[in-house]
């Protein structure tokens, strides 16, 4: 935080209130909960209370049911276990306990640089009242366009078309306000 002078979330290896208060004390704006929470959902309550909705963000690692497109389940540990919870309900549920946002990522999508899955952007959009954050195979800035257009999100994760420069950031914004998103175009 000494060195970003912007609003920040970390994730990874919360597994209580009191580490989420050392995030927060070291400047982080947020934290991200995601197996910890699958593991403990009253960690999102716990925490919410301590420090406020709008400083818990859920993680949802989501994977489509073989043979049921409309179907996804949750998966934690990195995308390596299936939990078997709807994907939909857990949503739901992560709003209900306290989570002012959720960041949904497509595991099937993830990598793949051909666009958001859309379908479960919308659905998890369609069911809670939070913002919801699209992640997961972007691949061009018009991907962006669509996960907030066509599948309602408050905002796309972008990774590696940035970090490998197919794109810069300035790029992705200047597209998104060019088909009417609204972005931030100070730089």
């Amino acid at each position: 935080s000494a060195e970003l002078h912007l609003p920040y979330c970390v994730g990874g290896g919360f597994r209580s209130v009191a580490d989420i208060r050392k995030m927060i004390a070291a400047g982080a704006d947020k934290v991200s909960v995601n197996s910890a929470a699958v593991a403990n959902p009253q960690l999102i309550t716990d925490a919410a209370r301590a420090f406020g909705t709008q400083a818990i963000l859920c993680a949802i690692d989501a994977k489509a049911v073989p043979g049921n497109p409309n179907k996804w389940e949750v998966y934690v540990a990195g995308g390596r276990k299936n939990t078997h919870i709807d994907a939909i309900e857990w949503a739901r549920q992560c709003q209900e306990l306290g989570a002012g946002e959720l960041c949904v990522n497509s595991i099937d999508a993830d990598g793949t640089r051909d666009g958001y899955e859309l379908t479960l952007t919308r659905a998890i959009v369609d069911a809670v009242s939070i913002p919801v954050i699209a992640s997961g195979g972007a691949g061009a800035p018009e991907h962006m366009y669509d996960a907030v257009s066509k599948g309602g999100a408050s905002a796309a994760l972008i990774a590696s078309i940035v970090h490998y420069g197919q794109y810069t950031i300035r790029q992705c914004k200047e597209v998104m306000a060019e088909k009417g998103a609204k972005v931030r175009l100070t730089w």
